[in-house]
């Protein structure tokens, strides 16, 4: 059955991926992202001529949530599902993650989440029916070293969903979640690093050890082979392991 389905975070990586396979198979999508007249002219201009609705959605931003969910459902007529796939990584030592570069990553991660999801549920709650998708991370049940602030986001993130999940299934609205591995995007070349570069003198040579993981080809999704999301199982909470 054909959907209607708003996703975040359109303009690269998982989000293209997943507005491209979503058409193929029939569906209505509306992709959202930042800046579609700008930055992401070209991105937009190929999802509309492939049948997509564009509308400006910055996650971090409340007003540009409400104005841009109200455009999807006018553009559309109605949504079925929300696909929260906006997010961004972080990689280095934990101790020099400074505060800001935290409510950065939450800012994105956690609280982008729940602003879209606050948003969309007046609109289900509203016909009592609905579907809310959110795309976390294997890093979202496991710890890497130099991942600890993305662990600690997807982390949040899976109990977010799983409360979500709860509380919304007396109302008929379902929640559930993805947990990719690596797969090849150019995820890794916009993470962030962290800023407090002060305590390099506490830690020595080791403060150089993220950079040297970044180089490594396992795991960062670009090896040869590496996984494509049609080859994952969406798992949702329901049948997640205990």
């Amino acid at each position: 059955m054909s959907q209607k389905i708003l996703i975040t975070g359109a303009s690269s990586g998982f989000g293209q991926l997943t507005v491209n396979t979503l058409l193929e198979a029939g569906h209505t999508v509306i992709a959202s992202m930042r800046d579609p007249n700008g930055r992401n002219k070209s991105v937009a201009e190929a999802f509309a001529k492939s049948g997509a609705q564009i509308v400006e959605i910055d996650v971090t931003d409340s007003s540009t949530v409400e104005r841009g969910i109200t455009d999807a459902i006018k553009k559309s007529g109605d949504i079925d599902v929300l696909v929260n796939n906006a997010g961004i990584g972080l990689m280095g030592l934990t101790e020099k993650t400074t505060t800001e570069d935290f409510q950065t990553l939450f800012e994105i991660n956690v609280l982008g989440v729940h602003r879209m999801t606050r948003e969309i549920l007046k609109y289900f709650h509203a016909k009592r029916s609905g579907y809310i998708l959110n795309i976390s991370s294997i890093l979202g049940r496991i710890t890497l070293p130099f991942y600890g602030p993305y662990n600690a986001s997807k982390w949040a993130l899976e109990a977010l969903t799983e409360n979500y999940r709860t509380e919304l299934s007396s109302f008929s609205i379902d929640v559930g979640l993805v947990e990719p591995g690596g797969f090849p995007t150019r995820f890794m070349d916009s993470m962030l690093t962290p800023s407090d570069h002060s305590r390099d003198v506490f830690v020595g040579e080791f403060a150089k050890a993220p950079a040297v993981l970044r180089t490594l080809p396992a795991g960062t999704g670009r090896e040869p082979g590496a996984g494509s999301p049609a080859c994952r199982r969406c798992r949702t909470n329901t049948d997640r392991d205990s």
